[in-house]
């Protein structure tokens, strides 16, 4: 079975509710934290293999409006050939 690591994240920003898909190895509360500042654009979004940068916290995002993040694996989607 494959290992799935496509994430959908969904926050509200100044309330107004928004969601994503992101492809990552691992996700948990604080990197769900991190890269729903990424999409608001408060955060700067890593460069592949680059673990030094300096992750934004669930208070920091909290300050630029950010809440109710939550995550979860996003579904398998399932290829259907030969329709035309």
């Amino acid at each position: 079975m494959k290992h799935n690591d496509l994430f959908t994240i969904e926050y509200q920003l100044h309330g107004e509710p928004k969601s994503f898909i992101v492809r990552a190895s691992q996700m948990n509360n604080a990197e769900a934290w991190h890269w729903a500042s990424c999409d608001a654009g408060v955060a700067i979004i890593p460069k592949f293999g680059r673990n030094a940068l300096k992750r934004v916290s669930r208070p920091m995002a909290e300050k630029y409006g950010i809440t109710q993040v939550r995550w979860s694996s996003a579904a398998q989607i399932q290829w259907a050939e030969g329709l035309t």
